[in-house]
């Protein structure tokens, strides 16, 4: 009995050992052999990594006027567990398909989506149609939230999220230097693509311990890396001016309803680019539903032969090679190269000199000046010179280079090439760089888009200095070659450039007109028609090339481009404050007096109204305010602005084109044209000086105000009688902003009508113009 009772307790022992021992083991091996995995684990578990994620930069042209931001954005997200649970599937599904547009069989798909174990999700995104949602169509998605509450006491069933999505606030402006996003945050083109790295930011993160619920652990230790945010870009562009230029495509467009149009404005001297414009164009913000061929950018990206506006490039070289006489002699009409007659517009001409050559736009004559004078080798030197046939390097993706590909021992060849035809094609942008060259002294420029790269998170700036390229010619023969590219444009009789002349500003410029390739033939129905200048000669401050690709009507380049060219030159040179010459300015002691203490024009814009009116009433400043908003969206002038005797600002308080016209009475038409476009008005201006009356009316379904302008006296009349006069400042500090003028800053006539509308629809097309071999010395006629 004894020796059972020994043996069954030595066997419970044993086993009782042998369960400590395999304990034992499986712990060394929980703890020693797979430590690192359980212990992996258990950190997923209990550890939460949160990522941040950064703002994306702003654009901003030169003035700081936002281009591209961030705005509040929502996606739309259904609960399938609580709307199966609730049978609301069929009310949710019909009214969802009206507000989001998403197929009613892809919104039952999300409200019946289970999980692997066959469970309705409980959270659902509706990416088609409900992803990143304007706030209008939230505020509705909320309404309808409320009304499943309210009937069927449901909460849950349908909710937003907020995000965030890139928003353009001027629309189709400057579509094409801007670019746009997706809402999956990859760039699409333009600068939002070429800067993606500068404006996207580097993400931060949150890492922390938590338990069951969420609730961060009590002593653990949490890592945070903050997020960088994007950087924000100030552009060389001039929203002011990009909004001139396209309001002048739009009326060129509707007159010759091109297959494509550019226009490119750039600051000689430094090749800031002020503006630039393609069209076809299409609004970033909806560019999903924009045609494919609306998106290609054809001031950098197209090719054509340019016609006669590359004879600037064989003028400037004949020029500086000291082979160009002016008064010297040749016989126009055609000349025979090659076996091929090489013709002029006109067979009339008869004798010419060169300088008559020029204005005329003599194809025959720029054919001695290539092949005869300077020759196929110096001719090509320049050309590369002038930085044709490779990227400007234009701050903008998807450049190309252009082709120059014309071989010097063939005379017909060099000959075509002497006037912009056969194996020369080019890009916008390497055209407004070339005259730009010539404006500027003989140096070519680099084109650039950003000004200043500003990091908003540290305050540091980067300053984009412009780059110069090399010297191509002298000072002295670009100055030379300017004052025979102002003769095109002055000489009313037989200058092919005279619809470009601007009264009050010295204008050089060149028309262009060439025949496109169609298959392996030139198409003498189908042409490309240009004019590219600068103004004013004497201190240049604004270079155009205008573009129109097959205009519906047989125009040249001095017809139809010209005039484009005027309206965008005299409303730039304007609105910059340039002086025409021969303008009178006030002397009188008492003007200058007034002038000495003239305030500063104050940071006004994002500030309540009531405060912005308050603090200009403080310092004596008479304004107006134009529209019905709280607060102030726009202001002119712009801040930092030296204020002028007799002026008024400007406060504007939405962005809408329907605000109610201001009274410009005593106004300058500098002001005036300002105030206007910030409106989005069109303006017809009739006379000289100061504003002495107006009148708003439709035309052609835009609005248009009419004024009058009459030279400045020592007051103008037309003040009200509640009005005091500042004594310091010369300026009425009124609510109404009615101001006494005096003659300070007198502003001469309009040359063109400034009818200032915006982003307006336009037909389709592209440049298209690139010469096969075959026909390298096919000719044609040149310039009307």
């Amino acid at each position: 009995m004894v020796k059972r009772i020994k043996l069954r307790t030595l066997l419970i022992g044993g086993c009782i050992t042998l369960f400590f021992l395999v304990l034992l083991l499986k712990v060394f091996w929980i703890q020693v052999v797979s430590g690192e995995y359980w212990h992996n684990q258990v950190v997923a578990q209990i550890e939460r990594d949160q990522v941040i994620q950064p703002k994306r930069g702003t654009i901003m042209d030169r003035k700081g006027n936002v281009l591209a931001t961030d705005a509040p954005a929502y996606t739309v997200v259904v609960n399938p567990s609580i709307i199966q649970e609730y049978d609301l599937e069929n009310e949710v599904v019909a009214k969802l398909h009206q507000l989001l547009k998403t197929p009613e069989d892809e919104l039952r798909r999300h409200l019946s989506a289970k999980d692997k174990k066959g469970n309705y999700l409980k959270n659902r995104e509706i990416r088609n149609g409900g992803w990143k949602v304007d706030p209008e169509v939230k505020a509705q998605v909320d309404t309808f939230k409320e009304y499943l509450k309210d009937k069927y006491e449901v909460v849950g069933a349908v909710d937003t999220v907020q995000e965030s999505k890139r928003y353009y606030p001027e629309n189709k402006l400057a579509s094409h230097v801007l670019g746009y996003l997706r809402k999956d945050g990859t760039a699409g083109m333009g600068l939002e693509a070429y800067y993606n790295k500068e404006l996207s930011g580097t993400a931060g993160k949150l890492l922390y311990q938590r338990d069951r619920k969420g609730v961060p652990l009590q002593g653990s230790e949490s890592v945070y890396e903050p997020a960088q945010n994007g950087k924000n870009l100030k552009l060389t562009i001039d929203d002011t001016i990009q909004y001139y230029i396209e309001d002048a495509m739009q009326e060129a467009i509707a007159k010759y309803n091109p297959k494509t149009m550019t226009v490119v404005a750039a600051d000689p001297k430094t090749m800031d680019v002020l503006g630039l414009a393609t069209y076809p164009n299409f609004n970033p913000n909806t560019y999903g539903s924009t045609p494919l061929e609306n998106f290609r950018n054809n001031a950098t990206q197209s090719i054509y032969e340019p016609g006669s506006t590359f004879k600037i490039v064989t003028l400037a070289a004949a020029v500086q090679e000291k082979v160009f006489n002016p008064n010297e002699t040749y016989q126009s009409g055609m000349i025979r190269v090659g076996g091929w007659d090489i013709r002029d517009v006109s067979r009339s001409w008869g004798t010419l000199t060169y300088l008559q050559g020029v204005k005329r736009s003599s194809n025959v004559g720029f054919v001695h000046l290539g092949l005869d004078k300077l020759g196929g080798e110096r001719l090509k030197r320049y050309i590369n010179n002038f930085g044709f046939g490779v990227k400007t390097g234009i701050d903008l993706p998807s450049e190309s280079t252009g082709a120059i590909t014309f071989h010097t021992q063939y005379k017909s060849e060099v000959a075509t090439a002497s006037y912009g035809h056969g194996r020369v094609q080019v890009t916008p942008i390497q055209q407004v760089a070339a005259i730009s060259a010539i404006a500027n002294g003989g140096k070519l420029m680099q084109p650039h888009l950003v000004k200043e790269i500003i990091n908003p998170d540290t305050g540091e700036v980067q300053t984009i200095q412009p780059k110069e390229v090399r010297q191509v010619i002298t000072q002295e023969s670009a100055t030379q070659t300017s004052s025979y590219l102002e003769q095109v444009v002055s000489d009313q009789e037989i200058g092919t450039g005279r619809l470009a002349y601007i009264d009050g500003y010295r204008v050089a410029g060149k028309t262009g007109t060439a025949t496109k390739v169609v298959g392996k033939v030139y198409d003498h129905s189908k042409d490309v028609v240009s004019f590219i200048g600068f103004a004013p000669v004497n201190d240049p401050k604004i270079a155009v090339l205008v573009v129109m690709d097959e205009p519906n009507k047989s125009v040249g380049g001095g017809t139809a481009a010209a005039p484009v060219f005027k309206k965008i030159v005299s409303q730039s040179l304007q609105y910059m404050g340039v002086p025409k010459t021969g303008t009178k300015t006030n002397k009188s002691g008492g003007a200058a007096a007034k002038t000495v203490n003239l305030p500063t024009v104050p940071q006004l814009t994002g500030q309540v109204k009531k405060d912005a009116q308050n603090a200009l009433l403080k310092q004596g400043i008479a304004y107006e305010t134009v529209g019905k908003g709280s607060k102030i969206v726009r202001q002119y002038p712009e801040a930092g602005v030296k204020m002028k005797p007799g002026q008024r600002i400007y406060l504007l308080t939405e962005d809408s084109a329907n605000m109610t016209i201001p009274d410009f009475t005593g106004v300058s038409l500098r002001d005036t044209l300002q105030v206007l476009t910030l409106m989005k008005v069109g303006v017809q201006v009739s006379g000289e000086g100061y504003v002495v009356s107006q009148k708003a009316q439709m035309v052609n379904g835009k609005r248009v105000v009419s004024v009058t302008l009459q030279p400045a006296k020592e007051t103008v009349t037309g003040v009200k009688p509640e009005e005091t006069q500042d004594s310091t400042t010369g300026v009425a500090a009124n609510e109404t902003g009615n101001a006494t003028k005096t003659e300070a800053d007198t502003k001469t006539k309009a040359d063109t009508t400034a009818n200032t509308e915006t982003n307006a629809g336009t037909p389709k097309g592209g440049i298209s113009a690139v010469a096969d071999e075959k026909s390298a010395a096919a000719i044609k006629g040149e310039d009307n």
